[in-house]
């Protein structure tokens, strides 16, 4: 089975299940060791059960997936958009036979917000050399090796080449550096590994995720404060046990919520109060998710929280959102994909790839009319030229650069009054 196999089942093509049980021994020796294996694991696609984290890297890849990747060539005549070209095709329409663009970019972006990195195998035509499928893979899977030793210093030598190894399982299939993306989604500290967004915000996601299953817990047990329940007299120990089992079964739960609870006689309940604002949990709380929000370079607004938002700092985070968020973002995929999806003659003939942000800074049609005809009168951009960044087509007479009559250079300002 090959890489192009092993990730269709990856994706999920083809069934693969793996199961882990755990007998009673291998859970008496993870309690003696102090593991909890009912535990919060926020590790990896473990992460997604977070709701900030889920809804974080939600909007960073559907972001990502709704813009069009083009194909241009930049020359002597300025730049031109090729439509046709097979790269062009490929991520436009389908980068393999079974995803879609935006499905390929989404599931790009969420291995890059998980694991700091995102690999993706290149299917190359063996007659033309350009390439026909692009194939994600699972970026836990995969080991990043040097051939060639660094040395002390720890800089790679210019003979030095990167391997990717892949696990499949059954064996490891290595693959040569041309022959796989590779995006890296958050910081990187030799240029080679991205590091997880995920493991460097690991305590604050971990406080996140305690604090939802503190609320599930208070829920689940019907709004109930724990307390104490004073007997005068003496209980043996099972004694003791069966009356915490009865009363947990009357004073508990959903279905208990708001009724009353008969104590026997001698016996007699004190609460434990202890208010979610004694504990600063929605403080710490509203704290956390801001960090989260923050490592991921989204806005608050973004995740439904307008505590402080008006009309005009909204606009003005949208905008932020574009230029230090994704622009980043943007700009790391374009040059990996130029670099190693287009032939070296292509490269030195001006051919790469750039993503259409244009649909995130589109503003308001008003807005938008008033830019055209400041650059259309000014000679900047033609009729033509216009039509086409509204998808409409062009017009007989549409492309001549027009301007201002009225313009005239600033050594004849006046000419006409000094004869």
């Amino acid at each position: 089975m090959g890489i192009r196999d092993y990730a269709r089942r990856w994706l999920g093509i083809e069934e693969q299940r793996e199961t882990l049980e755990l007998n009673k021994d291998d859970r008496r020796l993870a309690e003696l060791l102090g593991i909890d294996l009912d535990g919060i694991d926020v590790r990896g696609k473990g992460a997604l059960k977070i709701d900030t984290v889920y809804a974080c890297i939600r909007i960073r890849s559907e972001s990502v997936a709704k813009l069009p990747f083009k194909v241009y060539q930049e020359d002597d005549f300025g730049v031109r958009k090729h439509s046709e070209h097979p790269v062009a095709k490929l991520l436009r329409l389908r980068p393999n036979p079974f995803m879609s663009a935006f499905d390929f970019w989404k599931v790009t972006e969420v291995q890059n917000c998980l694991y700091g990195n995102a690999f993706v195998n290149i299917e190359f035509d063996r007659k033309t050399g350009q390439p026909i499928g692009l194939w994600p893979i699972d970026a836990s899977k995969v080991t990043i090796y040097v051939d060639d030793d660094t040395g002390l210093s720890g800089v790679m030598r210019p003979k030095s080449k990167l391997w990717y190894v892949v696990d499949l399982g059954y064996e490891q299939r290595k693959i040569p550096e041309d022959e796989m993306l590779h995006f890296r989604g958050g910081l990187t500290l030799n240029g080679i590994v991205g590091l997880s967004p995920i493991e460097q915000l690991r305590y604050s996601i971990e406080n996140n995720a305690h604090a939802n299953e503190f609320v599930n817990k208070f829920f689940r047990q019907g709004l109930q404060a724990r307390g104490l329940v004073q007997y005068v007299g003496d209980l043996n120990e099972k004694a003791k046990e069966e009356f915490r089992r009865k009363f947990e079964e009357m004073a508990s739960g959903l279905k208990n919520a708001h009724r009353i609870a008969l104590m026997p006689i001698g016996y007699k309940f004190e609460p434990i109060s202890l208010t979610l604002q004694d504990a600063q949990f929605l403080e710490n709380t509203q704290l956390t998710i801001r960090q989260i929000a923050a490592a991921f370079g989204i806005k608050m607004h973004q995740l439904n929280d307008l505590t402080r938002a008006t009309y005009h700092n909204v606009t003005e985070q949208q905008k932020e959102f574009y230029t230090e968020t994704l622009q980043p973002i943007l700009t790391a995929y374009e040059q990996e994909l130029t670099w190693k999806l287009f032939l070296d003659e292509e490269i030195e003939n001006g051919f790469f790839v750039r993503a259409n942000a244009d649909a995130i800074l589109r503003a308001d049609i008003k807005a938008r009319y008033e830019a055209y005809r400041t650059a259309i009168q000014s000679g900047f951009l033609t009729p033509n030229e216009a039509r086409e960044l509204e998808e409409r087509p062009p017009l007989p007479g549409g492309d001549q650069l027009i301007v201002n009559g009225n313009m005239v250079p600033l050594t004849e300002v006046g000419a006409a009054y000094r004869r």
